[in-house]
């Protein structure tokens, strides 16, 4: 009899065994709180945020970071420059060669303006002016042209991206090109902080090279783990 019951699916373990089998698992309502290990709430899956390792570098092909299209500003700015440093050399030309050597009488000079009591083609007085004259001239050339030097007009990241080829504006409406590695890049600040340039020092060149707010940086994400960076150059 006892062997019958196990045997026929029909039988009163058979269906007791089936009930178990179809059985839903019992969860508490939403308020109702219980320890159990068949019911457990589903944790919501985060993705984590992208690491610095997670950007691939090594790009297959040379792509373009940051560009500056403002050939019109550096050409006036250099027609300026040249302009003024003509200026002020035919100034010190004109105070060298065409000031004489006037002495002033002392007798009745304290009633006379200073201005009229100087000799100014005395020779300290003479070669003064032609000297601050040229040096005028010179310094606003050199700084014209030293802002146009540094400033970046694209920057292209190298099929392999260890390279990186910096280029820059020139004095004559040209483009100057450098390929520098990229380890010895380090830029000064943030891209997300700047508000007129981004300073960015290149390793053995004097000087930062600036990269102006204006510009488009084209490729941000992989700008800012290349770029970007800011390293310890030795």
């Amino acid at each position: 009899m006892i062997l019958r019951l196990l045997s026929s699916p029909n039988g009163l373990l058979g269906k007791s065994i089936a009930s178990l089998v179809n059985v839903r698992p019992w969860c508490p309502p939403s308020g109702i709180t219980f320890r159990s290990t068949i019911c457990r709430p589903k944790s919501s899956i985060q993705t984590p945020a992208n690491r610095v390792y997670d950007v691939n570098t090594k790009v297959p092909k040379d792509v373009m970071l940051f560009k500056y299209e403002n050939p019109r500003f550096f050409k006036v700015l250099n027609i300026f420059a040249v302009s003024q440093f003509l200026f002020w050399g035919y100034l010190c030309h004109f105070s060298y060669t065409t000031l004489k050597d006037a002495p002033v009488q002392d007798d009745g000079t304290e009633d006379l303006p200073w201005y009229k009591r100087v000799n100014l083609g005395e020779n300290k007085y003479r070669n003064g002016i032609a000297i601050m004259c040229f040096f005028i001239g010179y310094g606003v050339l050199f700084a014209a042209w030293m802002f146009t030097l540094r400033s970046v007009r694209y920057l292209i990241l190298r099929k392999g991206g260890d390279n990186v080829s910096v280029v820059t504006y020139a004095p004559f409406g040209t483009n100057r090109i450098m390929d520098v590695p990229l380890k010895y890049i380090s830029a000064q600040e943030s891209r997300e902080a700047a508000r007129v340039t981004v300073p960015v020092k290149i390793k053995n060149r004097a000087l930062f090279y600036m990269l102006d707010m204006r510009g488009e940086f084209t490729n941000t994400k992989l700008y800012d783990y290349t770029v970007g960076l800011s390293r310890k150059l030795k």
